[in-house]
């Protein structure tokens, strides 16, 4: 024998993910998890937390990863469980963030094989076919000399290059044998250094350089690699050394501060005025590791930022190649890691003398004044969305890291909330999938072992609202906000376009149906108290925060509230609804504007 030792694989398991750094996985039992329960729970380092349903799990360990910049790890059974993961995969997926999901499988006996088959053993699901579209890597584990060699390789994969998630499917009977841990192979990836710039690269930069220093109206636009590249700090120092106005995505709303004079704000279909009419207003875009959907450049892409130089940085070159393939071929086009470039940009930028951009931002300057978010002067017998997203910035610690669910929370909050240097915004930013936010939040707060804020729909809520008995089973301090507009707001605002705003299933009369939340709150002895109008929320959101444990705040904003500025299909960004009158709007576009924009309203 090789080695004097013999544990459970499932033991090893744990132990590996406890190495990582994890102290915590996701995991809901099963007759094909139990082994993987029972090792987490009888480790010293890590801990196993039982949500009520896989998806809430799958996110959970997604954010989880977002707030700890490491690994997360969520744990599921065959069949069903597996299945109910995906969503939650396909967010990790779609925002390259690394997480670990291991999946039980049926054991290696009662597996169909090639017999030809839907199903042999209970509960057996070929999950690793349905995974494989949104994940860097997937893996049955049939032979247990392996189990280190795919763990490891599984982990290394997750967050190396543009991360992602990875899944592991283990079968009960192999997690239950006996191994030896001095005789595993294991797993030896490649070295991970920055490679030195390519002559390709460098010839980039110097045509980068060349059209920065022709530039009178650039703009910067950072994404999330900045931040998953940790160049967040650098990217705020070479904004100001270029002291051109910057954008960013969603996903990075909280790494320019609200006082930064250079912000010009969001942009994209549900961007704010300044930050659309600067994008498509400017001659240079340098745009940093942000994939720049649809959502952010409208439709057709060739209608974004159309009279615009435009440099792409990002680290992975399908994202580069893209934009030819859509009609919108990029005049700069540089694969590489927001960090390294830069690095390198910073570097060029201290021996080059730039043009004179302050005529342009002062252009900006002027849009910010004259389209704030705070448009409305809030009545006092109501709730204005956008002046609570302002009170709610105020009631907030300066840290807070804040977990919003999709639709028009996180786009009233993308919009209107001010933050500051200390505060962190998290939101599945591409898959947006409903439900999201609650069990985001009891991932960030347990990552984080303190307080968090959780901003959720009414309906959001309902698909993941199980996950109260969670908050409440680890006392965790999640300030709850549900914003309870009655319905689907947004879907609403999409059916009032096309379909004459009648609003089959997103409204009570269109099929839907809502609990009392404060009522449902006691259910779940969770405290809770309601916001109805602006004239107590300050109180409200103060009474809130000093509350030291687990509260939900029932925010009611009356069911007409709609998310302005919005671009509605046919029209270019800069010209949202509600339409500005057309001399106002022209009086706004330093290029030629789309003819649709020139239509009389």
């Amino acid at each position: 024998m090789t080695g004097h030792r013999r544990i459970k694989l499932s033991d090893y398991v744990a132990d590996f993910l406890a190495k990582q750094g994890l102290r915590h996985a996701f995991i809901i039992s099963g007759g094909a998890s139990i082994h993987l329960l029972h090792s987490l729970a009888a480790h010293p380092d890590i801990a196993p937390i039982c949500p009520h349903h896989e998806q809430a799990g799958a996110m959970a360990a997604d954010a989880y990863s977002r707030v700890t910049g490491a690994l997360g790890c969520a744990i599921g059974t065959s069949g069903p469980g597996a299945t109910n993961l995906l969503t939650g995969i396909a967010g990790a997926w779609f925002d390259s963030i690394p997480v670990i999901y291991i999946t039980g499988q049926v054991a290696t006996y009662r597996m169909r094989g090639e017999t030809g088959v839907r199903q042999m053993g209970f509960q057996e699901t070929d999950i690793l076919t349905m995974v494989a579209p949104i994940c860097k890597y997937a893996v049955l584990v049939k032979d247990p000399q392996e189990i280190a060699f795919e763990l490891e390789k599984a982990a290394f994969l997750a967050c190396s290059g543009r991360p992602g998630p990875v899944v592991i499917d283990i079968p009960d009977d192999v997690q239950r044998m006996l191994i030896d841990p001095d005789s595993l192979s294991h797993f030896e990836g490649p070295e991970m250094a920055s490679p030195a710039w390519t002559t390709a690269e460098a010839r980039a930069m110097d045509q980068l350089m060349s059209l920065v220093t022709a530039a009178e109206r650039p703009v910067v636009v950072l994404g999330f690699g900045v931040r998953a590249s940790g160049a967040a700090d650098l990217a705020r120092e070479v904004v100001q050394q270029l002291r051109a106005p910057v954008l960013t995505s969603w996903a990075v709303k909280d790494m320019i501060d609200d006082s930064e004079p250079l912000l010009a704000g969001t942009f994209g279909t549900h961007g704010v005025r300044t930050g659309n009419f600067a994008v498509q207003n400017a001659d240079l875009v340098i745009s940093v590791g942000a994939r720049l959907s649809t959502h952010e450049t409208g439709t057709p892409l060739a209608s974004w930022a159309r009279e615009a130089k435009v440099a792409v940085v990002d680290i992975d070159p399908a994202e580069l190649g893209k934009f030819a393939a859509f009609g919108k071929p990029l005049d700069v086009a540089i694969a590489a890691d927001a960090l390294a470039f830069l690095q390198d940009f910073q570097q060029r930028l201290n021996t080059t003398t730039l043009p004179d951009f302050s005529a342009w931002r002062d252009r900006i300057a002027s849009w910010r004044r004259q389209y704030p978010a705070q448009r409305h002067g809030p009545p006092a017998d109501t709730v204005d969305p956008y002046a609570f997203m302002s009170a709610l910035a105020r009631a907030m610690p300066d840290d807070e890291h804040v977990f919003v669910d999709t639709g028009c929370s996180v786009a009233w909050m993308m919009q209107a909330l001010p933050v500051s240097r200390g505060v962190r915004l998290f939101h599945d930013y591409n898959n947006t999938a409903m439900g999201w936010a609650l069990p985001a939040a009891i991932g960030g707060a347990l990552a984080l072992g303190r307080s968090v804020t959780c901003v959720s729909g009414d309906g959001s809520l309902m698909m993941n609202l199980q996950e109260l008995a969670t908050v409440m089973r680890h006392n965790l301090p999640i300030k709850l906000f549900v914003m309870n507009n009655d319905g689907y707001a947004m879907v609403q605002q999409t059916q009032e376009q096309w379909l004459g705003g009648d609003y089959v299933g997103t409204s009570r009369a269109g099929g839907l149906s809502f609990p009392d939340f404060v009522a449902l709150a006691a259910a779940f002895d969770l405290p809770a108290i309601t916001i109805s109008n602006m004239a107590e929320a300050a109180g409200a959101l103060a009474a809130a925060y000093a509350h030291t444990g687990p509260i939900l705040i029932d925010v009611r904003i009356p069911d007409t509230e709609r998310v302005t500025p919005q671009c509605k299909f046919g029209y270019p960004i800069e010209d949202a609804e509600p339409l500005l009158p057309r001399a106002e709007f022209l009086a706004n576009m330093m290029v030629e504007p789309m003819p649709k924009s020139r239509e009389p309203l």
